[in-house]
Order: C-alpha cells, then sequence, then structure tokens
C-alpha cells in the first residue's frame, strides 16, 4: 500500500514536518509520496531532517506517480464520502491519497478540489476532524493489520497540559496508545508546549 499526500501547500511548518516525520517512520519511506508541491520546488526546499528520512517527493499530481496510476485502485480519504473506509477496501485499492489539509482547523475542503478534478471512490474516516498524521495510522490500522474501524481506541479533543496551570485542547481525534494517551508524533508535545501562546491555527499555517 502506497500512502499519497498532496502537499497542497508553500514551505514546510515544524507541526508538518514533524507529522511527515512520524508518517514516514511507522509507514516507511517507500510506501510515503508528497505530490502536487510547487512547480519550482527544488531539493534545497525541502527539510533536510525529511530528506534524510527519505522523504519521496514531487511537483506531479498524484495520478501522475509511478508511471500513471488506475484511478479505479485509488482511494481518496474525503471527509465529504458517504462510505466509510472498511478493511476490505485492501482488497479494492493500491493507493489512498490525503488532501494534506487533514489537521487545518477549522477544515478547508481542498480534499474537495482532488475529488472533482479526479473522481477517485472516496471513503471516510468517521465524523471528526484528525491531524494528518492519525488519518493515515487510522489507515493503515484498517488496511494493513485488518481492524475495523469502530474497534480502534480513539480520544475526542484531548487536553495538553504544558505547565500546572495552562493547557490546550486540541481540537482533534487522536488514536491512543496503551496507556490511552494520545498518540502524538515525537516532538509535538514540546512544540506545542513552545508555542503555548500561539494559537491552533497559528502552529498549522506556520
Amino acid at each position: 500500500m502506497k500512502y499519497i499526500i498532496e502537499h497542497m501547500e508553500e514551505g514546510f511548518s515544524e507541526w508538518v514536518i514533524l507529522e511527515y516525520t512520524q508518517i514516514i517512520k511507522e509507514v516507511g519511506k517507500e510506501n510515503l509520496v508528497l505530490t502536487s508541491l510547487p512547480a519550482e520546488t527544488t531539493e534545497k526546499d525541502i527539510p533536510k531532517r525529511l530528506l534524510d528520512l527519505g522523504l519521496q517527493w514531487t511537483t506531479k499530481e498524484c495520478v501522475n506517480i509511478d508511471g500513471g496510476l488506475d484511478k479505479n485502485r485509488v482511494c481518496l480519504l474525503d471527509p465529504a464520502a458517504t462510505e466509510e473506509l472498511a478493511t476490505t477496501d485492501a482488497e479494492k485499492f493500491d493507493y489512498f491519497v490525503f488532501g494534506g489539509i487533514l489537521g487545518s482547523h477549522p477544515r478547508i475542503d481542498r480534499t474537495g478540489l482532488l475529488r472533482e478534478k479526479y473522481g477517485f471512490a472516496g471513503r471516510r474516516l468517521g465524523a471528526l476532524q484528525m491531524t494528518t498524521d492519525t488519518a493515515i495510522r487510522t489507515t493503515q490500522r484498517i488496511i494493513e493489520d485488518q481492524v475495523k474501524f469502530e474497534d480502534i481506541k480513539f480520544l475526542d479533543y484531548p487536553e495538553i497540559r504544558y505547565n500546572k496551570y495552562e493547557s490546550t485542547e486540541m481540537p482533534f481525534r487522536y488514536i491512543v496508545d496503551e496507556n490511552g494517551e494520545p498518540i502524538l508524533p515525537v516532538g509535538m508535545l514540546d512544540l506545542i508546549k513552545h508555542d503555548a501562546e500561539q494559537s491552533i491555527d497559528d502552529l498549522l499555517l506556520e
């Protein structure tokens, strides 16, 4: 299975770098591709931390990678889809495309651009917004591990406490670990603490 993120943005915020780093570690560098980067993008525009991990990227649109994709084997993870992603979809699709905006708050329907342009089959991951790494982690659990969506343990809008008196409520749904704690990219908690004076929107769009 390959996971494709249509990056659709200029630059890489620290938030995005941490998410992409975690995704590469979990799915493998050979199974993640960033597509649709701005046409003028060169290797020097890609964060060294991601290049060192073997990040694959291209300025081409997702349908043009690997010699051209069979659209019938592509699944678009789409919040507006009417059908939930299911374990049986592992037999139907080889590529899972994410709009690169699962994690923006409030939600921006850039995924709709992919839906309208390519007509990919769409699947939903529940009703609540997820960060990009959580969405891919959830997809991996369903497709590769064959765990039903309803059997995955989530925590919605967790409170992240960064000192004795202050905390931030994250406006997303997260998968939890064996201790019931939300799974965050390595370094994300420190970033949240460091930038506590900023809003979540500032962190995402930085």
